[in-house]
């Protein structure tokens, strides 16, 4: 049989069936699956030299690192599969399956696009050691709960009578009075619209030994002229004479008799206030003791606005109370 002949396994020569040898164009028309070596075919699944079947072609050759110009670190072939999705290989090179440390062609880790370390260094108390992430709970919790008591106590103060105020209204007021007091009436329907002025003199035996009667003190305005301006007042300066001056007509009626057991103290109270607020002024000239002191109030309507047709009076109106004797503990106390 012929060497040429199609239906003999005898392996073909390097041109066609006639011996010609084909051209280029032919050439490229060849499967782009195959490979050739120096002219060389690959031989067939069974190796015995015979071509691939028509329906069965040859699985493509993967270029090895260093064959060809394009075989660089890095390079990426259309067509070698999703193995090697430009998008899963670095700078560099690689493939996923070299691994974190596949020298220069480092690949990034799946959900980290950024290339950032999927555990980040813990912060905030979480970074601090055991004992001091214990220390910072306790404080925490002390903080915690000192407010929620501070605002228990503020609620039982402003809250109407009831049995726990009854039975600790003692130990409220202390813990209100006098850094957190409450006054409720700004809020009130029919909110206070007058300005009350506490107003003191006093009976003086003066160095000569004469005695004498001073004219009248407006505390209230002392107070006022001693705020306005300042952008950090003292809490004595805006609260102590008028929280004395409440105390005492919340426990006394209108004929100045007391009201109930607090109303002794609550004369004591304000009289010990006016008491030093003379000494300092040194009312009577220097060297003059305090022997008797009066209180009173003067209370005048604020004015409505233009716009509303309320008539008030503008003239004050006057509440004096008795005077009291100094007793020597605070006329000394006064002098100091």
């Amino acid at each position: 049989m012929d060497a040429y002949d199609e239906g003999s396994h005898a392996r073909q020569g390097p041109g066609g069936p006639d011996g010609s040898v084909p051209d280029d164009s032919a050439r490229a028309d060849s499967s782009p699956g195959t490979a050739s070596d120096e002219g060389s075919r690959q031989d067939g699944p069974a190796g015995d030299g015979s071509r691939p079947a028509p329906h069965e072609p040859a699985p493509p050759v993967r270029p090895h690192e260093g064959e060809g110009s394009d075989a660089s670190p890095g390079h990426v072939h259309e067509g070698d599969g999703p193995d090697t999705d430009p998008r899963h290989v670095s700078e560099g090179g690689g493939s996923p399956q070299d691994g974190p440390d596949a020298g220069p062609g480092r690949i990034h880790r799946e959900g980290d696009p950024d290339g950032r370390d999927p555990h980040p260094a813990p912060t905030g108390l979480a970074a601090l050691s055991l004992p001091y992430q214990i220390a910072a709970a306790l404080a925490l919790a002390v903080v915690m709960v000192g407010a929620c008591a501070h605002l228990a106590l503020v609620f039982l103060h402003v809250a109407p009578s009831n049995t726990v105020t009854k039975q600790h209204g003692r130990a409220v007021d202390d813990w209100v009075y006098p850094e957190f007091e409450q006054n409720w009436k700004l809020f009130a329907p029919n909110p206070l619209q007058q300005n009350i002025a506490v107003q003191v003199r006093a009976d003086v035996r003066t160095a000569d030994g004469g005695r004498n009667t001073t004219g009248w003190y407006d505390l209230s305005a002392q107070d006022g002229a001693a705020i306005d301006g300042n952008l950090l007042p003292s809490h004595t300066q805006q609260n102590e004479l008028r929280r004395a001056w409440d105390f005492y007509l919340g426990t006394h009626d209108n004929q100045n008799r007391p009201a109930g057991m607090r109303g002794d103290l609550a004369e004591r109270y304000l009289r010990r206030v006016v008491v030093l607020r003379l000494g300092r002024a040194d009312a009577g000239g220097k060297g003059a003791a305090l022997e008797r002191v009066q209180v009173r109030s003067r209370t005048t309507n604020v004015p409505p606005p233009d716009w509303s047709e309320e008539q008030l009076s503008d003239k004050p109106v006057y509440r004096e109370l008795p005077w009291w004797t100094v007793p020597a503990a605070e006329r000394t106390e006064a002098d100091t």
